[in-house]
């Protein structure tokens, strides 16, 4: 679009320049026509710049054929978790970005178990030996969530085996020990015997439908703590979103430690209040990858440039320690850290672009894109508060112009009917509603 517009400016400069050394021989008509051509070139330059910024995708590649990034939400079902391969492979320049939720679900259950070991004396408040816990679930059909449910109950023991893995399906109420999809685990500190329980669990869905609901998990602790309050010890929450609306609920002024996960920033600094701590999934290492995977393939380099591989500014992060990479599912996983009261100072403010990679790309190389981005929920409150704010960061680094749609939390066609002409986009990174649903998504793309 810039050559063509330099190459129209320098054939106008051309012809006022032979206007300029033959004025005198050239009578004021032909002077005055060629005036007119040039103004009508300029104009036709105008106008073709316009539509070449109205139309910034390559017309020459179809829809089915631009890159596109999953996020978040990796296509799978959400009955048996099994990768949705066709999704994944839609073409080749597809791939996934999240994180590792196996290794962060380790991180939050050894956190809380951790935490319970160190305070076993005094974390016990009715002092019935019974060290009882409560569960937030996100979304029972969500690979993190039931990661992440796994992951507490498999490290206090409070896991019961089904299928060949543990249990995720919520317990409702378990006060008495006696439900089916939990057991009672026993933990021996310092020559004392304490058993764990799962009191209570239950999915954080609202009655539109919307999952991982703060509100509602703020409604459930009020239930549960007028049932049964002095029973609970640790509340935990398969997010921060919901563990905070616990915490701020009833758990902060009962002193209850409060365990949550994505490192946002409102949880981090609550961990000064006796939050008890969160997991970072590494944020601005997700959403650094979602774009710049996109942005490989539309500059057409070796997909690692700037991930594994130094690129020309010199981003580069260090697989085994930022993320790792799942050929075989075209999957790039950022790796978790646990974050307590030893090191949350270091943690405060979530939208800071990551160090190793924040230099900005030349723009003669990687040259102005369009991309079509959607969080499945504008009010989710990891995706709105921390990751989106990170990808509008980096999409300046990366030269994207990105358009952000955010959806309703329920249906994808809520935010599917936003993609009305997917020909006016380079590339694509979707966030799904519901981990089943890629082909609403990928057969837009194909028409």
């Amino acid at each position: 679009m810039k050559r063509k517009a330099l190459a129209t400016m320098m054939a106008a400069a051309m012809v006022l320049s032979m206007v300029g050394c033959g004025g005198a021989k050239t009578d004021s008509t032909a002077s005055t026509t060629t005036t007119e051509k040039t103004e009508a070139a300029a104009t036709e330059a105008a106008a073709t710049e316009a539509a070449d910024s109205a139309a910034s995708a390559d017309a020459t590649v179809e829809n089915k054929d631009k890159p596109l990034c999953w996020f978040n939400r990796q296509p799978s079902s959400s009955a048996t978790g099994e990768l949705d391969k066709e999704a994944l492979n839609f073409n080749g320049n597809t791939y996934y970005v999240g994180f590792d939720a196996n290794q962060g679900a380790e991180l939050q259950g050894q956190m809380v178990l951790d935490y319970i070991k160190k305070n076993a004396e005094t974390i016990d408040r009715n002092g019935d030996g019974v060290i009882g816990y409560v569960l937030a679930i996100g979304d029972i059909g969500h690979n993190d969530s039931i990661a992440r449910t796994r992951g507490v109950r498999s490290t206090l023991g409070t896991g019961v085996e089904a299928d060949g893995a543990v249990d995720s399906t919520p317990a409702g109420t378990n006060v008495d020990g006696k439900a089916k999809v939990v057991q009672d685990a026993t933990l021996e500190v310092d020559g004392k015997t304490y058993t764990i329980r799962e009191l209570a669990s239950q999915e954080m869905k609202n009655s539109a439908g919307a999952t991982w609901d703060a509100a509602t998990a703020g409604n459930a602790i009020g239930i549960w703590t007028a049932s049964f309050g002095d029973q609970i010890d640790v509340v935990v929450s398969n997010n921060d979103g919901m563990g905070m609306s616990m915490f701020n609920a009833w758990a902060k002024d009962n002193k209850v430690p409060t365990f949550g996960y994505d490192a946002n920033s409102d949880a981090v600094a609550a961990i000064a209040e006796g939050y008890g701590g969160t997991i970072s999934q590494h944020a601005d290492v997700q959403a650094y990858l979602t774009l710049r995977v996109l942005r490989n393939a539309l500059d057409g380099v070796d997909i690692d440039t700037g991930i594994g591989t130094a690129d020309d500014a010199g981003n580069c992060l260090v697989e085994g320690e930022d993320y790792r990479y799942s050929e075989e599912d075209r999957s790039y996983y950022a790796l978790n850290i646990a974050v307590t009261a030893e090191n949350y100072s270091d943690f405060t403010d979530s939208t800071r672009v990551y160090d190793k990679v924040a230099n900005q790309l030349d723009e003669s190389k990687s040259p102005s894109k369009k991309v079509w981005l959607n969080i499945y929920n504008a009010s989710d409150n990891f995706l709105s508060s921390t990751y989106q704010p990170l990808l509008e960061k980096y999409d300046d680094l990366l030269n994207l112009k990105v358009d952000y749609i955010g959806g309703d939390g329920q249906t994808e066609s809520n935010i599917t009917n936003r993609l009305g002409n997917p020909s006016e986009y380079d590339a694509f990174a979707i966030n799904m509603v519901k981990t089943d649903n890629a082909a609403a998504y990928t057969s837009l793309l194909s028409k």
